[in-house]
Parts: C-alpha cells; sequence; structure tokens
C-alpha cells in the first residue's frame, strides 16, 4: 500500500513548517536583498555623466510636459518618477503604453518629452510608441538595462539603469532593477530642483493641503482674531472693564488703543499678576496705569509659523496683529495648534 503523501507534497509547496524555520532563515536573504540593492544603486554613479546631462537639458528645455511611461513593474516606477517630479517643479505624468495604443497617445504632444522605463528595452507596448513620437518630434529619454536595446538605440539620450542580477533569487522578479530605475529617476528630479532654484515654498505651493504646506503658506493674517473677536479698550478703561473684556474674548489679554485705532499698549494675565503684587487698587486703576507700552507686534502678512517661533522664544501665547501702526487683531497660539502650524 502507498503510504499517504503530506499535504505540502501534494500542492507541490515545500515550504517548512514554523517550528522549523530559524530566525537566519529570514534575516539572511533580507540582508542579501539589501546588500546586492546596495551594489546596484552605487553601479549607477559611474554613469551619471553626459547622457544624463543631456536628459535634464531636454526636460528643461521642454515647453509641455514631462510623460513617464512603464509596463508592469516599471509602470509603477513610472508612475512615482512622473509624481516626484511633478511635485518639485517639472510638470509631469504617467501615461500607460498600453492605453496610449487605444486613444491615450493624444496626450502626448510634440511639447512634450517623453521618458521609457523599460529594462530589457523591448517592451513590445513602448516599442509600438517609438514611431509615433517619431513622427510627433517628441524628445524621447530612454532609461534601460541593455544599452543595444530598440529603446536604447531609438532614444535621443539614454540612461543606463543596468544591473548585475535581481535580488530575488529566481532572477525573475523586478527587484535590483526597479530600485535602479527609481534611484535614476530621484536623480533627475533633484538634479532639475536644483537647477530650476525650486524652493521650499514652491514645493508647499504643490502641497497646499500638507504639513508642509500648513507651515510655509498659512499667513498670520488666515488665523487671526480680527473685528468684533479683537479685545479691545481705551486708555482711559476701568481696570475692573478690562478684566471683563479680555474674559468675553478669551484671549487672555486685551489691546489698548486710542480713538483713532492707534495701538498704545496691551494688558494681559501678567500685567495682572504683577498689578495684584503692586497692590494695584482694581476698582479705581484705569488700563493705562498698569498695561504694557511699546509692546511686541507682528504683520498680517507674516508666515504664521514665524509667528508660532516668537511666541515659543518670547514665551508668550498671543501677539497683537499691526498694521500702519493699527490693530487689526490678536493672533493666538492654541489657533496656530490649531491650524496645524507645529
Amino acid at each position: 500500500m502507498t503510504e499517504p503523501t503530506s499535504a505540502n507534497h501534494k500542492s507541490g509547496n515545500n515550504t517548512s513548517s514554523r517550528s522549523e524555520l530559524r530566525d537566519d532563515d529570514f534575516l539572511v536573504p533580507a540582508v542579501r536583498t539589501i546588500d546586492m540593492e546596495i551594489a546596484a544603486v552605487q553601479a549607477l554613479l559611474p554613469r551619471i555623466g553626459a547622457e544624463f546631462v543631456r536628459a535634464c537639458e531636454l526636460v528643461l528645455s521642454c515647453t509641455g510636459r514631462t510623460i513617464v511611461i512603464g509596463m508592469g513593474k516599471s509602470g509603477h516606477i513610472a508612475n512615482k518618477i512622473a509624481a516626484t517630479l511633478a511635485s518639485t517643479g517639472t510638470p509631469a505624468f504617467f501615461v500607460h503604453p498600453g492605453e496610449a495604443s487605444h486613444g491615450d497617445m493624444g496626450m502626448i504632444t510634440r511639447s512634450d518629452v517623453v521618458i521609457a522605463i523599460s529594462n530589457s528595452g523591448e517592451t513590445a507596448e513602448i516599442i509600438t510608441l517609438i514611431p509615433l513620437l517619431k513622427r510627433l518630434g517628441t524628445p524621447l529619454i530612454g532609461m534601460t538595462g541593455s544599452l543595444t536595446s530598440a529603446l536604447a538605440s531609438a532614444s535621443d539620450t539614454h540612461l543606463d539603469i543596468s544591473v548585475e542580477s535581481e535580488a530575488c533569487p529566481l532572477g525573475l522578479a523586478p527587484t535590483s532593477s526597479t530600485t535602479a530605475a527609481l534611484v535614476m529617476g530621484d536623480a533627475l528630479a533633484v538634479a532639475l530642483l536644483e537647477t530650476r532654484g525650486f524652493s521650499a515654498e514652491d514645493f508647499a505651493f504643490s502641497h497646499p493641503g500638507g504639513k508642509l504646506g500648513r507651515k510655509l503658506l498659512l499667513k498670520v493674517g488666515d488665523v487671526m482674531h480680527d473685528g468684533t473677536e479683537t479685545p479691545q479698550v481705551k486708555p482711559d478703561t476701568p481696570l475692573r472693564h478690562a478684566l471683563l473684556e479680555m474674559t468675553q474674548k478669551g484671549l487672555g489679554m486685551t489691546t489698548v488703543v486710542d480713538s483713532k485705532g492707534q495701538l498704545l499698549g496691551v494688558f494681559t494675565d501678567g500685567d495682572l499678576r504683577r498689578a495684584i503684587d503692586q497692590q494695584v487698587d482694581i476698582n479705581t486703576a484705569t488700563v493705562v496705569e498698569v498695561m504694557t507700552p511699546n509692546c511686541l507686534t507682528i504683520h498680517p502678512n507674516m508666515l504664521a509659523a514665524e509667528a508660532l517661533s516668537i511666541m515659543e522664544t518670547k514665551t508668550i501665547t498671543a501677539l497683537v496683529v499691526e498694521d500702519e501702526k493699527q490693530a487689526r487683531g490678536v493672533v493666538h497660539m492654541h489657533d496656530l495648534l490649531k491650524a496645524g502650524v507645529v
């Protein structure tokens, strides 16, 4: 009688049970993979030369968009490179080469430049597009692992992303090759970023909903309390009435202005504590006697992040917003924290 086979043998699965596995069974291939991909990236360094410069020049001189194309795993890398370019000052988007053969070719114009990524350089969906790109006169930057491939030969400039071997032990799954392509794309994006003089403010403009966007784009005028929300009293206001204004507006302070709205000073909870320490009669004193004159102020067009920095440095929680000697409003630290300026 034949011995019953195990479930693993029936399915052709030779995976060991978890109890038979050691930590090194996971760690050794992981470290080997990282080492191989580091080597693949380091191999790119001597290839950054005239061809790379030509690629940068083609993108910089482009009056349209930079179109990045790729199939399969190279397509995922192409999509990421396009996103990186777009967020760092180079208008770009991804076009699927398969879809381009079925209508999306209309998204590419003679004013654009195309970056085509293919490890073999023979991807059929990309090769099909080459005659159309040549007819349009659209410059073509090839990124391949083969200098003699059809794509490399047809390109106006070629970026060599070849690798000695894939990190995948079967040599099948794109691993080292996709890492090399991604790094080459990042190198291109950063080189263009610095050449364009792309600033942090420019980056924030492309990321208005992000944390950096809030830091670099939000102005004091966008978050300050103004109009009737601004605590405000005249210099001859009795101190007890000034305290009432502070309580009603809930900012821990009040501005002190003259009849023309010009800022004379502020009265804060710190001023109140000092007045009590000095045994000032709260019932008879006026706010001008205990206020802080010549107080620190900021402009409504100042970045909110700068206002927060001032508050942290001076250990205060609110600042008067002044414009042309007029008290325009008050910004409180809580407003800045609520707006995400941290």
